[in-house]
Order: C-alpha cells, then sequence, then structure tokens
C-alpha cells in the first residue's frame, strides 16, 4: 500500500512539473536533433526509469521460498538412505 501511495505521489509531482514547463526544447544525442516540449521529456525520462526499475527488480530479487522447501527434501532424502 505504502508503495502504491508513493508512486502516486510521484506521478503527481511529474504531472504538475510538466504542465508548468510544457516550453520547447532541444533535444540532441550522438546525431540526432530534435524538438520536443519539456513535458514529454520529462514524462518519457520518468517513464524508462520506473521501467528499468521494474526490469533490475525482478532481475536481483531473492528466490522465494520453495527453494529452500527443495534443499529441506533433498536433505530428508539423504538422511532416508543412511
Amino acid at each position: 500500500m505504502f508503495t502504491l501511495i508513493l508512486i502516486l505521489i510521484i506521478i503527481a509531482v511529474v504531472t504538475i512539473f510538466s504542465v508548468q514547463n510544457a516550453m520547447p526544447v532541444a533535444i540532441s544525442f550522438l546525431h540526432w536533433r530534435f524538438e520536443a516540449s519539456l513535458a514529454i521529456v520529462v514524462f518519457l525520462s520518468v517513464l524508462c526509469g520506473i521501467i528499468l526499475g521494474v526490469i533490475f527488480a525482478f532481475m536481483f530479487r531473492k528466490k522465494p521460498l520453495a527453494g529452500k522447501k527443495d534443499k529441506d527434501i533433498r536433505e530428508s532424502f539423504k538422511q532416508d538412505l543412511k
């Protein structure tokens, strides 16, 4: 629940910032150059950050307890064989 509230607060702050800063800005990346609204640039940057955060969270999360149960089962089989 805390995470949901935090996400909603971040979205609200980004939305307010974007609306107040809607002027066009020049973007240059390597050989690309284009103009876009600062609101769009900020929104896309936050969106990319959220997507990367979710991807990294799934990549580095701890394994579920099922792995521990498998280890316990293997150990019990070893004890039964002795």
